[in-house]
C-alpha cells in the first residue's frame, strides 16, 4: 500500500494553516509543494505547516521542507512549523536542520 499524506488548508486573517497528516516522502512531496505554492498566492505573511499528525518524513521530505521555506521567503512570507512531534523534532536535530526553521510550540 502506498503511503499517503492528507492536506487541509485554512486561511485566517494573519496566516494560512496547512495541516498535514501522514507521510512526507518521495511519493507525497509534489502535492505538498503544489499546496504550499497555491497557499502563498493568497499573500499571507505567515504560512503555518501543522505537523502534528505527520507520521514519517524521509530525506526527500526534509529537503522539500527546506525548499518550501526558501519559497516562502521569496514570496515575502515566512514558513513556520508547528506541532512538531518528537520523531520529527529529533530528525531535524540529528540532521542539523532544526536551526533552519522557525518552530512554534504545540498549540
Amino acid at each position: 500500500m502506498r503511503p499517503d499524506l492528507d492536506i487541509s488548508v485554512r486561511h485566517e486573517p494573519e496566516e494560512t494553516v496547512v495541516a498535514l497528516a501522514g507521510e512526507i516522502d518521495i511519493h507525497t512531496v509534489s502535492r505538498l509543494v503544489t499546496t504550499v505554492e497555491e497557499s502563498l498566492e493568497h499573500g499571507s505573511s505567515r504560512l503555518l505547516l501543522d505537523m502534528g499528525k505527520v507520521t514519517f518524513c524521509d530525506s526527500q521530505g526534509l529537503g522539500t521542507l527546506v525548499v518550501l521555506s526558501r519559497t516562502a521567503t521569496r514570496a515575502r512570507s515566512s514558513l513556520v512549523l508547528t506541532n512538531v512531534g518528537p520523531f520529527l523534532d529529533r530528525l531535524l536535530e540529528v540532521t542539523g536542520l532544526r536551526h533552519s526553521f522557525t518552530i512554534r510550540a504545540a498549540q
